[in-house]
């Protein structure tokens, strides 16, 4: 556990080399990053966490912003004495990524934001008020989580038997968020709203689109990326809104070109 702030985050480094901050979603732990913690180690110093009220971090009481989780994402660089990182962030930690890179610029070395979002849209509100109730009413966990990764996962893997995977390994995990947590974090992801402020982003950037993605299509990622200057945008054939789980090797390979080139100063 790290204090940062105030606030004791649970983190996980692992690695040698050019800093990695990973920024995690929506109920997801640092573990949700594993396939890069696994694969990228031997290129990066790779440091994932627990954000506020997921996994192993507490969340206190009061109000709950991505402003307030991209301090704390600053402060916990601070207090590993790492004075800038390539920091990526899928899905809420996108959001939270881009509010980094916003209010502590000097910090981020460059951005990966996969499944992101500048400003919700119609669809992605009703998506989210729909999660805010079906958490509450889901016959049980596994219910829930089964419902839930139908907007995550591809077809391809519900069809294979990863997305069943994924289920068995959320019910084992010995740090389940509370359904209050779940709703909080959803709340603060939901009100997320950088749109007229990207301009002023001058890290370089590279935004990833699932092209199957329902949560955050590559519409939205789009306008991500014309809203950054010099944002690369990709949008990845067949894969849906985390293919940094489910194709780890394309996604590691994509991000490890970025920061070599970074890096480089290309």
């Amino acid at each position: 556990m790290i204090d940062a702030d105030g606030v004791e985050l649970w983190v996980e480094q692992r690695g040698e080399g050019p800093d990695v901050l990973l920024v995690s979603g929506l109920g997801d732990p640092a573990e949700a990053w594993q396939p890069q913690l696994d694969g990228l180690a031997d290129r990066y110093r790779l440091t994932a966490f627990d954000n506020r009220g997921a996994g192993r971090t507490p969340l206190p009481e009061g109000p709950l912003s991505v402003a307030r989780m991209a301090d704390d994402a600053a402060a916990l660089l601070r207090a590993l004495q790492v004075p800038a990182a390539h920091v990526a962030g899928f899905s809420g930690g996108s959001f939270i990524a881009q509010e980094l890179a916003l209010r502590h610029p000097g910090v981020v070395r460059s951005l990966v934001l996969m499944s992101t979002m500048a400003r919700p849209d119609p669809y992605f509100r009703a998506m989210t008020r729909f999660w805010h109730w079906m958490v509450e009413r889901a016959p049980d966990e596994r219910a829930m989580l089964e419902a839930f990764f139908l907007w995550i996962y591809t077809p391809r893997a519900h069809a294979d038997g990863m997305a069943d995977r994924f289920v068995e390994e959320t019910l084992a995990f010995e740090h389940a968020q509370s359904v209050e947590d779940f709703q909080r974090q959803l709340a603060a992801f939901a009100e997320h709203d950088t749109l007229d402020r990207l301009g002023r982003i001058t890290a370089p950037t590279l935004v990833l689109a699932g092209e199957l993605d329902l949560a955050t299509p590559p519409r939205l990622g789009r306008v991500v990326a014309d809203s950054i200057p010099g944002a690369a945008f990709e949008v990845l054939p067949g894969e849906a809104h985390q293919p940094f789980q489910e194709v780890p090797d394309v996604f590691n390979s994509r991000v490890d070109a970025f920061w070599r080139g970074v890096e480089a100063g290309g």
